[in-house]
C-alpha cells in the first residue's frame, strides 16, 4: 500500500451542542494557535477507485489528513471551597467539570511508531477492505454535497484506545480494531466531522449538519451513527454488531421494555397505598 504522508487537525466532540456552545462561550476554552487551513478540496474522482485498493486508500488518507486533531473534553478536578454550617466554617473538597481542549495530534503517529508503521499505514491499512468502500463512496457524497468531510479517527490498537479520552469503549473492544474484534485489518469505526468553516464553532455547527445528512442518507452506503448525539462522530456499518447492538430491533425492544418496567416500577408505590387506604370487605 503506498500512501501519502502528513498532517491536518480537528475535531468536535462528544455531547456535540454542550460542547460546541462551551467552546464559543467558555473564555477558557481557546482556540489552539492559528495553523494553515487545510485544502478541503476532494481529488478528482476516478472510477478506478471502486476496484482499486490502493485509490480508495489514498482518498480516504487524504480526508483524514485534512481534519484537525483537536477535540474538546470534559476533564474532572477537585477543589477546595470553604462552607458554612450551623454558623460554623470548614473548608471541603469538591468536584467540578471543566471543558478544556485537547490536541491528540501526537496519538496516532504514537501508536503507528509502537506498531512499526507509518501513520497512513497503521490509520487507514488497519480499517476493514469493505467497510473502507463504502466509507469512500459516503466521503464522496458528502464531498459532493459540499459538507467537507474530516476523518479525526480509523484504525485504533489496544494501545491507541487506552490513551483515547473522552467518550469510548473499553480498551480492548473498541470496533475501531480491538484485540477482541479482529485486530488490525478490521477496523469497522471512524470518527468524521467537518472542516468546513474559519472557527471552531463554525466547524462545530458544520459536523452537527453532517451528521444529520449521514442520519438521513449514510443508509444509502451502508453507514450509520450507532450513538447517535452520545457519540456524534462515531459512524459504522449498519448492518455490523455494534450498530445492532446500539440501533437494531433488539435494541429498540429492550429500551421499550426497559421503559415500560419504569412505569410498571413507579406505579407501585401508589398502589401500595391505596391498599393501606382503602378497607377490606368483610
Amino acid at each position: 500500500m503506498r500512501l501519502l504522508s502528513g498532517f491536518g487537525f480537528f475535531v468536535c466532540g462528544s455531547l456535540a451542542v454542550l460542547l460546541c456552545a462551551a467552546a464559543a462561550a467558555d473564555p477558557a476554552i481557546k482556540e489552539p494557535p492559528a495553523q494553515p487551513e487545510p485544502n478541503v478540496s476532494p481529488p478528482e474522482a476516478s472510477d478506478k477507485c471502486i476496484v482499486s485498493e490502493e485509490c480508495v486508500d489514498q482518498y480516504l488518507w487524504s480526508v483524514y489528513e485534512r481534519a484537525r486533531k483537536v477535540d474538546t473534553i470534559k476533564v474532572q478536578e477537585q477543589i477546595e471551597t470553604t462552607v458554612k454550617k450551623k454558623g460554623k466554617s470548614r473548608t471541603v473538597k469538591k468536584t467540578v467539570t471543566k471543558f478544556v481542549v485537547e490536541d491528540f495530534t501526537w496519538k496516532d503517529p504514537d501508536a503507528a511508531k509502537k506498531a512499526g508503521m507509518s501513520v497512513a499505514e497503521y490509520v487507514i491499512g488497519g480499517m476493514d477492505r469493505a467497510f473502507k468502500g463504502r466509507l469512500y463512496h459516503l466521503f464522496r457524497a458528502l464531498d459532493d454535497a459540499g459538507l467537507a468531510p474530516g476523518m479525526t479517527s480509523g484504525f485504533r490498537d489496544d494501545y491507541r484506545q487506552s490513551i483515547t479520552s473522552g467518550t469510548k469503549a473499553a480498551t480492548s473492544s473498541s470496533y475501531h480494531g480491538g484485540s477482541l474484534r479482529g485486530g488490525y485489518g478490521h477496523g469497522l469505526a471512524v470518527d468524521v466531522v467537518s472542516v468546513k468553516g474559519d472557527t471552531r464553532t463554525e466547524r462545530c455547527t458544520s459536523s452537527q449538519i453532517l451528521w444529520k445528512w449521514i442520519d438521513e442518507h449514510g443508509k444509502e452506503y451502508g453507514i450509520g451513527r450507532p450513538y447517535l448525539d452520545k457519540d456524534p462522530p462515531h459512524i459504522a456499518p449498519i448492518d455490523g454488531a455494534e450498530y445492532a447492538d446500539k440501533r437494531g430491533v433488539n435494541a429498540k425492544l429492550a429500551k421499550k421494555e426497559n421503559a415500560a418496567k419504569s412505569r410498571v416500577a413507579k406505579a407501585k408505590p401508589l398502589h401500595a397505598l391505596r391498599g393501606r387506604i382503602e378497607p377490606k370487605p368483610l
